[in-house]
């Protein structure tokens, strides 16, 4: 019930603003969202911090404009309903492959061989010509048609953002509902009774960063048609970094949280110009980030249900004469 609630006023904003919020504030916000549930799905119940989300997210993205139309004259077109599947099934396969490889890693360990998974993807984009067409990558990568105009459009595309984002939501809900997803938090809480039912650990991890691939894959594909571009910078480190930012300032352990990250990051990007030096956004964003860990260790989200509840106790409290 709670999310029809917040649906409504996110199907009833584009009719109130105009389309430089709409496009540049809300569906960037939702975009960011979704990569960033990729993350918050692992960490909440995988228990893993991943840094490999973009690259996933870039794996789908580059599949996109691959087989489909560009500017740069590389690739193979292929009609979207093929295109599409082919590239949620590379990331899916990629993510598959990341959790193979940290499957026996935790903390700091898997931090660092996502990240630097994470890290050799940008510099195999930046130095292949072949499949990324290097330094450049892809330009003019547009969203499908849809009648006269098409989906890159500011109004169809939040609401095809919103539509993903919701899809996303309630498949993480299903999938943690699930023996499988059960599983998997299992692993996080007690691997060795895993074991002990003869269940192996490697299958849940293995799937929980194919699933995190589906969803970061995603809002790779929606990144792509609202940048119409994808190249190394694309899936660099400063991307990594943001995607984690967001992340942490929604709240880790929740993965809807994401959203709420997603538009508080976007509003101090595209409004810090008006407080401070563009090139002073990082220190901008490094105290904000820190202000909230220290108010709200468990981020926003988690901030916000806390005062909802504290409200309502407030209110159930029986009044004295």
């Amino acid at each position: 019930m709670r999310y029809f609630l917040v649906l409504i006023p996110l199907a009833l904003l584009p009719l109130l603003l105009n389309d430089f919020w709409v496009s540049q504030v809300l569906t960037r916000a939702l975009i960011l969202g979704v990569i960033a549930l990729s993350l918050s799905f692992l960490a909440t119940y995988l228990g893993v911090v991943s840094f490999a989300q973009v690259t996933l997210a870039g794996v789908a993205g580059y599949a996109v404009a691959y087989f489909g139309p560009n500017t740069v004259g590389l690739g193979f077109p292929l009609p979207l309903y093929v295109s599409l599947p082919i590239a949620l099934l590379l990331s899916m396969a990629a993510g598959a492959l990341i959790g193979l490889v940290a499957r026996r890693s935790r903390g700091i360990y898997a931090i660092m061989i996502t990240l630097a998974i994470g890290v050799a993807f940008f510099y195999f984009t930046r130095q292949n010509y072949a499949l990324f067409n290097g330094f450049t990558g892809f330009s003019g990568v547009i969203a499908p048609k849809m009648g006269e105009g098409n989906w890159g459009d500011p109004m169809p595309l939040y609401f095809l953002a919103l539509g993903v984002s919701v899809i996303c939501v309630v498949l993480v809900n299903g999938f943690v509902r699930s023996p499988l997803g059960l599983a998997v938090q299992a692993v996080r809480d007690a691997p060795g009774r895993l074991l002990a039912l003869g269940i192996p650990t490697t299958y849940p991890i293995v799937a929980a960063f194919a699933f995190s691939g589906l969803i970061a894959g995603s809002g790779g594909i929606l990144n792509v048609w609202f940048q119409e571009r994808v190249s190394s910078f694309s899936v660099g480190i400063g991307p990594i970094i943001d995607v984690l930012i967001i992340s942490v300032i929604g709240g880790l352990r929740h993965p809807t949280g994401a959203f709420v990250g997603a538009i508080v990051y976007v509003m101090l990007d595209i409004f810090a110009i008006d407080l401070i030096d563009r090139d002073r956004f990082n220190l901008l964003i490094g105290i904000v980030l820190l202000a909230i860990v220290m108010a709200a260790p468990n981020g926003l989200h988690q901030l916000a249900i806390d005062w909802v509840g504290k409200l309502r106790g407030r209110a159930e409290q029986p009044r004295t004469n």
